[in-house]
């Protein structure tokens, strides 16, 4: 990813040139938008065939992909057809269901949001999907299967065949004078419930019409709620991660590290505990955790603080002490009331082959190799013209909020959103000044801003500071535009394998390719 090959300038990857592929949700000009309707949480499965989002109000929408169906067949097939095999990815609505209710606590007399806060993709089986999504407080395993639709069919037969049932064999000798129906009913009652007599006309009822159950050709999608697993966390949960192992998953709050099992839900261990004797000595919180994507005993979680520790749980059972630290030293001069406020963390990713993670804190991306604990390798400024405006963001509460970063799947660009539905894509390998700033509408490259000759610092022939131009504290951004602090882009994702991104702009997904 970083050094060598393409990591030389003169082997630079291109810049891309991001298009709008499509949109769900759209808002109309002038719609409010209901609290309930904006999207959480954001996550593509590892084949990115699928994509999932949750929403504030507790729901969970699935959707697939499609292109690659409509173009199937080998590759002489469709050049005899004259069709496009580079298409864009394209997705169409397969499904939601309601993943978590409004809940309170009495005995803490707390109010649990439904918001969902993480979903996270588990492996498929038996052509079923998984998918585990949490509240603040509760983390429930879903299966998603289609089943063939069974229809209550024409009615079992009429009275010409009823007679192949064959009479009803009786040993009472009574009778009933009284006419019967069609249906098998009577005129009259031909039992007497008033006596003890309760035998059955003679020779039976001649007809009984029942509704046939068959299976139809239909398919429809259910989702069915496998386990909850509930009652180990006192704090909010704000990540939740699988393993490479496919059995375990840990959870994470802001002061302990649970591991699961996704067979068991009614235990958990406790892996990671921050929680000091005396709160008052309390200096950080965890802001994120992530299961390394192939070594199953590895793990990182970030801070409030702005580390990241890497831990073994090879090491102990629990594992109070870290294999790695990673934190870059304060520059002498530079602290502020604001320091460690936009010092914290508040999501970390692993790189796909688990050498590098990236982290994302208020103002900066920053790219660590696990192997170098002394520094990142790569720092990108997100929205350095914010810094006049610190003491505003602080006011409106706006500087704790809590962006998230993604990588692409080959691992040479990264990408993180912003405010005014802003988000920006930078390459990351050896020599890159890619910078791109894009927006969540139908033309996200309207308010690009110019990519700089060359970075600020760098470290060998990576780019260490990636410095993006600075604006006044008038309210505009670098690109000359003023920004809203009310639309923000927390939430993105980055397609597995292709150069796809899926955005979340408050109620819409937008989806785009390059």
């Amino acid at each position: 990813m970083l050094g060598g090959g393409e990591g030389t300038a003169a082997g630079a990857p291109q810049q891309l040139e991001w298009k709008f592929s499509q949109v769900f949700g759209e808002r109309a000009a002038g719609e409010e938008v209901q609290e309930v309707d904006i999207i959480s949480a954001i996550e593509f499965d590892r084949t990115g065939n699928h994509l999932a989002t949750g929403d504030r109000g507790g729901r969970v929408v699935l959707f697939e992909r499609i292109d690659t169906k409509d173009h199937g067949g080998n590759r002489m097939d469709l050049e005899r057809m004259d069709c496009s095999i580079n298409r864009h990815p394209e997705f169409r609505y397969k499904t939601e269901f309601q993943s978590h209710e409004p809940e309170f606590d009495y005995l803490k007399s707390l109010e649990i949001e439904e918001k969902i806060n993480k979903i996270r993709w588990c492996q498929t089986a038996n052509g079923a999907l998984f998918l585990l999504s949490t509240n603040d407080k509760t983390i429930k395993f879903w299966k998603v299967q289609e089943k063939k639709v069974k229809k209550v069919c024409d009615l079992n037969g009429d009275l010409s065949g009823a007679i192949g049932n064959g009479p009803v064999v009786c040993s009472s000798t009574s009778t009933s004078s009284k006419p019967c129906m069609e249906n098998g009913g009577c005129n009259g009652n031909p039992f007497s419930y008033s006596s003890n007599n309760t035998s059955l006309p003679a020779g039976g009822i001649p007809s009984l019409r029942l509704p046939v159950v068959g299976n139809s050709n239909e398919t429809s999608l259910a989702a069915k709620c496998r386990r909850i697993y509930a009652h180990a966390h006192d704090y909010h949960i704000n990540s939740i991660s699988n393993n490479s192992d496919g059995e375990t998953f840990i959870s994470a709050d802001d002061l302990r590290i649970n591991l699961w099992n996704l067979e068991i839900s009614n235990q958990s261990f406790n892996i990671v505990d921050v929680k000091p004797a005396n709160m008052e000595d309390l200096t950080e919180v965890i802001t994120s955790a992530e299961f390394h994507p192939t070594q199953c005993n590895m793990l990182a979680y970030s801070s409030s603080r702005g580390s990241i520790r890497l831990i073994d749980m090879r090491q102990s059972a629990l594992c109070d002490t870290h294999s790695k630290l990673f934190e870059e030293q304060e520059v002498p001069g530079t602290r502020s009331f604001f320091t460690e406020i936009i010092a914290s963390i508040s999501d970390i990713k692993f790189a796909k082959d688990g050498r590098y993670i990236l982290s994302r804190d208020y103002m900066t991306l920053k790219l660590w190799d696990v192997n170098m604990d002394s520094g990142p390798v790569a720092t990108f400024q997100v929205h350095e013209y914010l810094r006049p405006k610190l003491c505003d963001l602080y006011e409106n509460d706006s500087i704790f909020d809590k962006f998230e970063c993604c990588l692409s799947g080959d691992g040479i660009r990264v990408a993180t959103g912003s405010y005014s539905n802003m988000f920006r894509v930078f390459g990351c390998s050896g020599g890159s000044t890619e910078a791109t700033t894009l927006e969540a509408s139908k033309s996200p490259m309207r308010r690009q801003v110019q990519t700089p000759s060359r970075p600020s610092k760098s470290l060998g022939t990576l780019p260490r500071v990636l410095r993006r131009g600075g604006a006044d504290a008038s309210g505009v951004d670098a690109n000359g535009s003023s920004f809203d602090f009310t639309t923000k882009l927390l939430h993105l994702a980055w397609h597995p394998t292709e150069n796809s991104l899926a955005c979340a702009a408050s109620n819409s997904l937008y989806m785009y390719y390059a």
